[in-house]
C-alpha cells in the first residue's frame, strides 16, 4: 500500500492528510481516479456464498452468476449497518465499502462466520482500487484483464485483478497494491489523474448510494432505492433483518426514499447532515454529496411527502435551497401506497 500511495505522489496526486482522497480536479474525457476512500475485504472457503446468502440482501447466487450486486448487511431492526459491493471470486467474494466504515462491516460479519467453513480477511493493506471513468474507459479495462465487463455488474477476473462495470461509460477495478504501483505510469499515459470527488460525483448521477461511519444503522434499504439497483431480494428467504425489509415492500408504505438534488453551495454537506422543511423541521439527511459544476450534488434520503410539496434547505446553510433533479432510474410507485 505504502508503494502505491508514494507512485500516486511521484505521479503528481495530491492526496488528503487521511490519504482516503484525491484532490486533483481534471476535465478532459478519460479519468484514472484511485479509490483511496474504499476499501476491500474478502470472505473465501466452502461456504462463502452460502454464508453470504443468510447475512447480506442480496441474492448471492444472482451475484455469482452475474459477478456483482450491491448488498447490504442489516441489523435486526432492518438498519443497514454497511453496504457491501460483491464482486465474484472463484472460491468467494471480494466485498467492498468506504473505508470508514469497513471495521464495522468487518466485525458484523465476523460475529457469524465463526459457525461456517468460511474465512473473512482484511485486505485494506494489499488490494487498491482503482475507477476507470471517460471514452476509453473499456479499452483501458481491458489492457488490464484482457476484456472489459460488458454489462452494468458484470465481472472480469484477471489472477488476482477482478474489475466489475458500474452505470455509466465507468469500470471498477480491484488489485494488488504493488501491482498498481507498477501498473500507474503506464495508465496515465493514457488517462488523467482525477479526484476522489469526480467518481463520487458519478456515483450520485447514477443514483447509488453508500454507507458510510455517519449512517450506518440510519436506513432500511429501500430508503435508498436498492431495491431499484437489485441489492435486495425479495424471494431469497431468510436473512439478517429480513422481516422488516420484507414486510415494508409487501404490506407497508415508504414514507422515506432516497431523492437525487443539488444546491447552489461552496458548502459541501457531509453525510449525515439534516435537512430540513417548512418551518425548520427535520424532514431527512444526507447520503452522499459532491461538488459539481454549479454547487453541490447530493444523494438524501427525505420525506417524500415534506419534499414533494415545500421547500428543502440544509440546516448547516439554511439560506440555500435544494433543487430536486431526476433519478435516473423508476421506483414503483406501489412502495408509497397503502396495501390495506
Amino acid at each position: 500500500m505504502n508503494n502505491w500511495l508514494e507512485g500516486l505522489r511521484q505521479a503528481g496526486a495530491e492526496l488528503s492528510e487521511d490519504n482516503q482522497a484525491i484532490l486533483n480536479q481534471s476535465s478532459v474525457s478519460t479519468l484514472l481516479i484511485p479509490l483511496l476512500h474504499q476499501a476491500a475485504i474478502d470472505v473465501r472457503g466452502p461456504d462463502a456464498d452460502k454464508f453470504l446468502q443468510g447475512q447480506l440482501s442480496a441474492d448471492i447466487s444472482e451475484a455469482r452468476q452475474l459477478g456483482s450486486r450491491l448488498a447490504a448487511h442489516c441489523n435486526i431492526k432492518g438498519h443497514m449497518i454497511v453496504l457491501w459491493r460483491l464482486l465474484a471470486l472463484e472460491d468467494g467474494f471480494l466485498l467492498r465499502t468506504d473505508s470508514d466504515n469497513l471495521d464495522s462491516g468487518f466485525k458484523t460479519l465476523n460475529k457469524y462466520i465463526m459457525f461456517s467453513k468460511a474465512d473473512a480477511s482484511d485486505r485494506r493493506d494489499s488490494l487498491v482500487g482503482i475507477g476507470l471513468q471517460g471514452d476509453d474507459a473499456a479499452q483501458l479495462t481491458a489492457a488490464l484483464l484482457g476484456e472489459a465487463p460488458a454489462g452494468v455488474d458484470q465481472v472480469v477476473r484477471q489472477g488476482e485483478r477482478v474489475a466489475v462495470k458500474v452505470p455509466g461509460e465507468r469500470f471498477e477495478i480491484w488489485l494488488p497494491a504493488d501491482d498498481a504501483a507498477s501498473l500507474l505510469p503506464e495508465l496515465l499515459s493514457q488517462a488523467e489523474l482525477g479526484s476522489s470527488n469526480d467518481w463520487r460525483l458519478s456515483e450520485i448521477r447514477a443514483g447509488i448510494p453508500t454507507v458510510c461511519a455517519a449512517t450506518s444503522e440510519g436506513f432500511i434499504p429501500q430508503m435508498t432505492n436498492l431495491q431499484a439497483l437489485n441489492g435486495v431480494s425479495f424471494t431469497k428467504g431468510c436473512y439478517t433483518g429480513q422481516e422488516i425489509v420484507t414486510r415494508l415492500q409487501h404490506r407497508g408504505i415508504l414514507k422515506r426514499p432516497m431523492y437525487l438534488a443539488r444546491i447552489d453551495s461552496d458548502q459541501l454537506p457531509q453525510p449525515g447532515d439534516a435537512l430540513l422543511g417548512e418551518a425548520g423541521v427535520k424532514i431527512g439527511q444526507v447520503v452522499q454529496a459532491a461538488k459539481a459544476e454549479n454547487g453541490c450534488e447530493l444523494l438524501a434520503v427525505m420525506i417524500k411527502e415534506k419534499a414533494d410539496n415545500g421547500s428543502v434547505t440544509l440546516e448547516s446553510d439554511p439560506t440555500r435551497t435544494l433543487e430536486i433533479l431526476p433519478l435516473p432510474y423508476e421506483l414503483d410507485p406501489r412502495l408509497f401506497e397503502s396495501k390495506r
